[in-house]
């Protein structure tokens, strides 16, 4: 199962525990730790189901290219990261 981590600063709003969730895109994998954790979904995807605006996900060390479908394949191995992204001048 692939591990997932939340950024720290979301401890200051919701519960975010790593988690190890089962899946083979990160669409999959998101869908299965919201289940257990709910109150997570609106920090990290739209309600299009989108990654939000300020919000980067990370697999492997790599940034994710699909932020809209998240079609992005995840091994069973894979750490996924989830950060607030940073923006502005």
């Amino acid at each position: 199962m692939a591990t997932v981590h939340f950024t720290p600063q979301l401890e200051r709003f919701v519960h975010a525990p790593v988690v190890e969730a089962a899946g083979a895109t990160v669409a999959e994998v998101l869908a299965a730790v919201f289940t257990d954790h709910p109150a997570l979904k609106s920090y990290v995807v739209d309600d299009q189901g989108a990654v939000r605006k300020h919000v980067a996900l990370f697999i492997d060390g790599v940034q994710i290219r699909d932020r809209q479908r998240l079609s992005d394949a995840v091994d069973a191995t894979s750490e996924i990261y989830i950060f607030q992204a940073l923006s502005g001048g």
